[in-house]
C-alpha cells in the first residue's frame, strides 16, 4: 500500500481501502467483484447497506429519509428533482459508509464501491477511481434493468451530481464508452490500483477467500431482507431468487449462483455449507476420485 494512502486511511480510523465510485450503470459492482475475487480482497458493496443506512437516517431524524418512507411509490418518483435527490440520501450515506468501513478488520485490503462513494468520502489520492459511463452506454445498460421513469430520473440526477463532484475535485476517472469489454475494464482498474494491490494485505489462501465471499454474499442477504421488511415492499423473501458469488475460494472463479433467498445457508457461517457453482468444490477439499 502506498504509504501516503495508508496514512490517510489511518488518520480517518479506516483500514486500507480502495474506492470505486460512479453513477448507476457504470459497472462498479462487476469490476469490484472480479477484482476482489482475483486478489483476495474484502468487497464492500454500498447497495447491500441501503436499508440499514436508511434506518440509521430515520433514527437520526433525517427529514428526507422519513418523508421517503411515508410517501407512496407514485409520490416518491414524482417529487421535484431537488427533493428526489435529497430523499436518495446520496450525501448522507457517505459518512455511514466510512463508519461501516471503520468497523471492519484491518486486513485484508477492502475494495469499497457504490454510487454514494464521492470524492469527499474517499478523500484525495490514487486510491480512488470513478467509472463514468457515456450517456449512450448508461442508457443501454439501464434499459436492460427495465426501470420505471421515476428511478431513471433519479439516476440521471445522481449522474450529473457525481460527474460535477469528480470534475470539481479533479478525481481519477475512467470513461466507460462501450469500447472495452468487462475484462478490459477490469484490467484498466487493476492497473490503476497496481501499487496498493501489490502491497496488500490480501487473503492468500482459498479458505480465507471463501470467508470473504461469504461476507459479501451475507451482505446481499441482509440487503434484501431489509427491503422485504418494509411495510410497503412488494413481494416477500420466500419467493426471491438472487445471484450469489460461488464460494469455492478459487481466485480464477467468476461464477454466480442463482439461489432462493430462503435457501441461503443460515448463520453461523462457520458451520453452514458453502454456496457452490455446479462442479465446484469447497475451499481446501481434495480432488474428487477419478
Amino acid at each position: 500500500m502506498n504509504p501516503d494512502t495508508t496514512a490517510r486511511a489511518a488518520d480517518r480510523g479506516l483500514p486500507a481501502v480502495l474506492w470505486i465510485g460512479g453513477p448507476p450503470g457504470a459497472g462498479k459492482t462487476t469490476v469490484a467483484r472480479l477484482l476482489a475475487r482475483r486478489h483476495g480482497l474484502r468487497r464492500y458493496h454500498a447497495d447491500a447497506h441501503t436499508w440499514e443506512h436508511r434506518d440509521r437516517a430515520i433514527a437520526a431524524g433525517n427529514r428526507a429519509a422519513i418523508t421517503w418512507e411515508a410517501l407512496t411509490g407514485t409520490a416518491r418518483w414524482s417529487a421535484p428533482p431537488d427533493e428526489m435527490l435529497a430523499m436518495s440520501l446520496h450525501h448522507e450515506r457517505g459518512p455511514m459508509i466510512v463508519d461501516d468501513l471503520r468497523a471492519l478488520p484491518a486486513a485484508p485490503l477492502t475494495i469499497a464501491e457504490g454510487t454514494p462513494v464521492t470524492p469527499e468520502v474517499a478523500g484525495p489520492g490514487s486510491h480512488a477511481l470513478w467509472l463514468l459511463p457515456t450517456p449512450e452506454v448508461q442508457r443501454a445498460r439501464l434499459a436492460e434493468r427495465k426501470l420505471a421513469p421515476g428511478p431513471l430520473e433519479l439516476f440521471r440526477l445522481l449522474t450529473r451530481e457525481i460527474e460535477a463532484q469528480v470534475a470539481a475535485c479533479g478525481a481519477g476517472s475512467l470513461t466507460i464508452d462501450g469500447g472495452m469489454t468487462v475484462a478490459d475494464t477490469v484490467a484498466e482498474v487493476e492497473a490503476y490500483f497496481a501499487a496498493p494491490l501489490a502491497a496488500g494485505p490480501v487473503a492468500a489462501t482459498a479458505p480465507e477467500r471463501a470467508r470473504l465471499l461469504r461476507y459479501a454474499n451475507r451482505a446481499t442477504v441482509t440487503q434484501y431482507l431489509g427491503f422485504f421488511a418494509r411495510p410497503w415492499s412488494p413481494g416477500d423473501a420466500r419467493s426471491a431468487v438472487l445471484e450469489f458469488s460461488c464460494e469455492c475460494g478459487r481466485a480464477d472463479c467468476a461464477e454466480q449462483v442463482r439461489l432462493a433467498l430462503a435457501d441461503f445457508p443460515p448463520p453461523p457461517d462457520t458451520a453452514s455449507p458453502p454456496v457452490l457453482a455446479p462442479g465446484h468444490r469447497t475451499a481446501g477439499a481434495p480432488d474428487p476420485a477419478p
